[in-house]
C-alpha cells in the first residue's frame, strides 16, 4: 500500500537550527535509530539518472509527477544497505524500498543488473527500468542528519548539514572519496514531513522562528558542482 506524506523544506541557520533542536526535544523523539545524542546519523545517497540526464531535467523543469532511484546507506556502514524510489505526485511523496544484500549492490553500482535474481517487485521493476533506461549511478550525497519523530501522524522533523557532492566519484562504499561542500557552514536543510498533518503543539514550535521555504533538491545542487 502506497503512503503518500507531506514534505517541507527550509533553509535556516545553525543557531535558529540548535533553538529548534532544543525546543521540539521536549516533546518529540530522538530518531531510534539515533548514535548520539548530538545527532542521528550519516547519511550517504548514491543517486542514478539515465544518459540524457532526465531525473535532474524533471527536477529543474518541475514535472509534477516524477521519481528518482538511489541507493542510501548511513555511517558509511555497508551493514544495512537500502534501494529506494522517491516519488513526487504534485504536493505530495512516497517512496518504494527494499533491502539489498552487499553483492547486491555492489552489482547495481557496477551495473551488472542481469546478474542479479529476486522475486521482489519493486528491486524487479527497478532492473527492468536500469537496463532500458541505461541507469548509471550520477551523484553521491553526504549528510549528517538530526531526526526527531511523533507517532501522531508519523510526524517526522529532520535537520541536514554538511551537506557534500561526490560529483566525480561514486564509490559508494569508500568513505575517503573527494566530495564537495555545497552549503553554507552556517546552513541547514530544514524538512517537516507527516501524513496527514502537523500536530499543533510541533507547529507551534515551528512557527516560533523565521525559516524561508525553498524546494530544495540535494540531488540537484549536488549534480550541479562543476
Amino acid at each position: 500500500m502506497v503512503e503518500y506524506r507531506y514534505e517541507l523544506k527550509y533553509v535556516i541557520s545553525k543557531p535558529i537550527a540548535e533553538m529548534l533542536k532544543k525546543q521540539l526535544s521536549a516533546v518529540m523523539e530522538l530518531d531510534k535509530h539515533s548514535i548520539s545524542e548530538k545527532y542521528s546519523y550519516d547519511v550517504r545517497s548514491l543517486y542514478f539518472d539515465d544518459v540524457y540526464s532526465t531525473s535532474l531535467d524533471e527536477k529543474r523543469d518541475g514535472v509534477q509527477f516524477r521519481g528518482k532511484y538511489r541507493i542510501r546507506i548511513y555511517n558509511f556502514s555497508s551493514e544495512y544497505i537500502k534501494l529506494e524510489c522517491k516519488h513526487k505526485d504534485i504536493d505530495m511523496t512516497y517512496k518504494e524500498e527494499v533491502v539489498l544484500p552487499l553483492q547486491a549492490a555492489e552489482a547495481i553500482c557496477e551495473g551488472r543488473y542481469y546478474q542479479i535474481r529476486t522475486t521482489n517487485n519493486f528491486l524487479n521493476k527497478f532492473l527492468a527500468n536500469a537496463q532500458v533506461r541505461q541507469l548509471r549511478p550520477s551523484v553521491i550525497v553526504d549528510y549528517r542528519r538530526t531526526a526527531f519523530a511523533h507517532p501522531v501522524s508519523k510526524t517526522r522533523i529532520t535537520f541536514d548539514e554538511y551537506i557534500r557532492s561526490g560529483r566525480y566519484d561514486c564509490d559508494l562504499f569508500d568513505k575517503n572519496i573527494e566530495t564537495v561542500p555545497i552549503t553554507k557552514p552556517d546552513e541547514i536543510v530544514l524538512e517537516v514531513k507527516c501524513n496527514d498533518f502537523i500536530p499543533a503543539h510541533i507547529t507551534a514550535i515551528l512557527n516560533s522562528v523565521p525559516k524561508l521555504r525553498q524546494a530544495i533538491s540535494k540531488f540537484a545542487y549536488c549534480r550541479s558542482v562543476k
